[in-house]
């Protein structure tokens, strides 16, 4: 299925209302998005509005934001989406710290997901500084 790709601005590389599916670092947060989806669906019941919510929320917060951001008009507000993605980015990664010293995530599980999350929060601040260096909009 292709999906139709919408361009307002095009300067070095940097697009503007670009197709988030397009976008590396949406993928990868959808990966991780999936993998937080499965591992919170075994947390212990009593968890369910404590913990899970906030894992599920911060998670959430992260390619949400990624994708609304790329729907806008300018480099500007797009990069402030960004910054907020790399915030919710920051946020989960201590929920699953604390679910691990908690005993309900295991270390290999743990580890996968510190891997995701650092390279998500990388993947974050590149695209930032490009959206912020790039030539000016249109």
């Amino acid at each position: 299925m292709s999906f139709p790709h919408s361009v307002l601005s095009h300067q070095k590389g940097f697009k503007v209302m670009q197709n988030f599916r397009e976008l590396r670092v949406w993928e990868r947060s959808h990966e991780l998005a999936l993998k937080i989806y499965q591992l919170t669906s075994s947390f212990p019941y009593n968890e369910l509005y404590g913990l899970v919510s906030r894992i599920q929320w911060a998670d959430a917060s992260i390619h949400s934001n990624i994708v609304e951001g790329s729907r806008r008009r300018s480099k500007r507000e797009f990069s402030q989406f960004l910054k907020i993605a790399f915030g919710s980015s920051c946020e989960l990664e201590y929920q699953i710290f604390l679910a691990h010293d908690l005993r309900f995530v295991g270390d290999n599980e743990y580890c996968t997901l510190e891997l995701l999350i650092s390279g998500v929060k990388i993947m974050l601040v590149g695209l930032t500084r490009k959206a912020q260096t790039s030539g000016p909009d249109y």
